[in-house]
């Protein structure tokens, strides 16, 4: 009987633990699905492509595609001053109004102050010292912005023309009109962060003119880098009238992208100069002038516009529109 009881002890031991190796690997097992299905989802939602691989993570729920337009010089005194006096502003815009406006935001470098102070420019001739101190009219930033041009670099070797008191009265002006600004101006580098769409885009800017704007540009990109899906460097840079960057330049774009940045735009040359492929990103070294009274050489008549399309899956294009800057004051298209 005692045997017969052992038996039986032996065999209800041996039934409970293959019952519970069982219900054991069966939880295991759905608790691993659950998790493999969990992690797939994270993956989809949070998919960036090859190339932007320093970018925050994008969510691609809801998203619609979106397009920014650069262009690059925006000077509004002296003749273009002049013609506006008697046309109107709206008529230096008229032939480029349209693309302007068909992008979710244009960005250009604001080349001198919006104050109201008078002109000190208009009718001097070159190699005069009133010549390059620029001023705009106050009515220039409600302009701007029925012009879509809603964001602006102050970034440069201009926009301190009238001093601290200019550049204050300009940031006055734009935040009037609801354009907003960034820029290394007078040692004090703001930057911005727009968000299009759910898209966040960042934008930061190195001006060679202004000390030490190296240093407060590289680490405007470490603060800003993960706030961003896409970070831009606006920068003021180069040799006026060269067409090609020399190489200088060409190593500080790669140090912008080396340190984060997923696009450079460059500005200040007057001339459209190269543009670089570098580890999957692009540097234009410099788009040129946008608006301008410069008409004494074809280099100076010609521009380039940048549209920059974000797609829902992340995919990023760059589509170059070439600019001609009329005698007239207008800038228009090009394009084929």
């Amino acid at each position: 009987m005692k045997k017969e009881l052992k038996i039986f002890f032996y065999l209800f031991i041996l039934i409970v633990l293959i019952c519970s190796t069982f219900l054991l690997g069966k939880k295991h097992l759905k608790i691993t699905k659950l998790t493999g299905v969990k992690t797939a989802i994270n993956e989809t939602e949070t998919q960036k492509p090859a190339e932007q691989k320093n970018s925050s993570q994008w969510q691609t729920k809801n998203k619609k595609p979106i397009k920014i337009l650069f262009v690059g010089d925006l000077m509004l005194d002296r003749y273009i001053r002049e013609i506006a006096q008697k046309k109107g502003y709206s008529y230096i815009f008229e032939k480029i109004g349209g693309q302007l406006k068909e992008a979710d935001l244009a960005v250009a470098n604001l080349e001198g102050p919006i104050t109201d102070k008078a002109s000190r420019s208009i009718g001097t001739s070159v190699g005069e010292k009133s010549h390059f101190i620029f001023t705009f009219d106050k009515s220039v930033s409600a302009i701007l912005f029925e012009n879509n041009i809603k964001l602006v670099n102050t970034g440069n070797n201009h926009i301190l023309n009238f001093g601290q008191g200019g550049l204050d009265q300009t940031e006055v002006n734009l935040k009037n009109s609801s354009i907003e600004y960034f820029g290394d101006a007078n040692n004090t580098n703001k930057t911005a962060v727009k968000n299009i769409n759910d898209y966040k885009i960042g934008f930061v800017n190195y001006n060679q003119f202004s000390p030490g704007s190296l240093a407060r540009n590289l680490e405007n990109i470490k603060n800003i880098r993960n706030q961003s899906d896409m970070l831009i460097v606006y920068t003021h840079w180069g040799v006026e009238y060269q067409t090609r960057s020399n190489e200088n330049i060409r190593n500080l774009g790669h140090q912008f992208i080396d340190a984060g940045a997923d696009l450079v735009i460059g500005s200040h040359p007057h001339v459209v100069e190269e543009k670089e492929e570098y580890k999957g990103r692009i540097i234009y070294y410099s788009l040129g002038n946008f608006v301008f009274d410069q008409y004494f050489s074809p280099e100076t008549k010609k521009g380039l516009a940048v549209e920059v399309s974000i797609s829902p899956e992340n995919k990023i294009t760059y589509k170059d529109i070439p600019l001609i800057l009329e005698n007239n004051g207008q800038t228009r298209s090009n394009e084929l």
